[in-house]
């Protein structure tokens, strides 16, 4: 085992050691149903205890989502697990967002993949910004795409190696506090966010899954906890 792996393993457990022993989060799964999450029958299940999204079966045209039915939620750290069970596959946890018509969502996005590129960065789904923190950056964002700021904290290829295959789990953790975003991966720090624009600059909005259009994919969460911030 390399010294990475290693740190990134330890940094993993005593993360996992302290969001279970921190009464403040809270499940919004109960691992049974999709009570407090609306969402197309077509698309998505209770499978193996876990929310599972897939369009194996039914092709959707357009990115569609399982949206969180308790409301806007500004300052918050949520953590799950997820997996992909096809070999392809794009996926994401939209937060601070705006609910469409059709189940359809616009905002931030903590992205992952069953590919090698965007597990951990920060997107804007919809909102015309495009990748707005890539991977193993910490970066400043100004209005729309503009970004006023990047350092790199990490290489992303050496990131990638810590995320798992298809089939084994991978622990997300998504922090949104004031307008600093992270996103960890296996305890180790994907990307870093700051937004600064005072025009497309969001405080609030719900909480979403994805499941992306193009080619079939299966894919499954569980252990879904979520802390609000003051």
């Amino acid at each position: 085992m390399n010294r990475i792996t290693l740190t990134t393993g330890i940094a993993m457990l005593l993360a996992t050691t302290l969001i279970a022993e921190d009464a403040s989060f809270k499940d919004i799964f109960d691992g049974k149903t999709l009570d407090g999450w609306k969402g197309s029958e077509k698309f998505w299940s209770v499978e193996d205890g876990s929310i599972t999204g897939s369009t194996t079966e039914n092709k959707t045209s357009g990115n569609t989502f399982l949206i969180y039915t308790n409301g806007d939620i500004a300052n918050f750290e949520l953590t799950f697990d997820y997996r992909f069970l096809s070999n392809a596959g794009n996926s994401g946890v939209q937060y601070r967002s705006e609910e469409l018509p059709n189940f359809v969502v616009k905002g931030y996005q903590a992205d992952f993949e069953a590919g090698t590129k965007y597990s951990g960065i920060l997107y804007g789904e919809k909102t015309g910004r495009g990748i707005m923190s890539n991977r193993g950056k910490k970066t400043w964002l100004g209005d729309g795409s503009s970004k006023t700021k990047v350092e790199t904290i990490a290489d992303s290829n050496e990131l990638q190696k810590l995320i798992k295959p298809k089939g084994e789990w991978n622990s997300y953790h998504i922090i949104a506090d004031g307008n600093h975003f992270t996103h960890t991966i296996n305890g180790a720090v994907m990307s870093e966010t700051f937004d600064e624009s005072e025009k497309d600059f969001k405080a609030s909005g719900i909480l979403a899954l994805q499941v992306h259009a193009g080619p079939p994919m299966k894919l499954q969460f569980r252990n879904l906890k979520l802390k609000t911030l003051k």
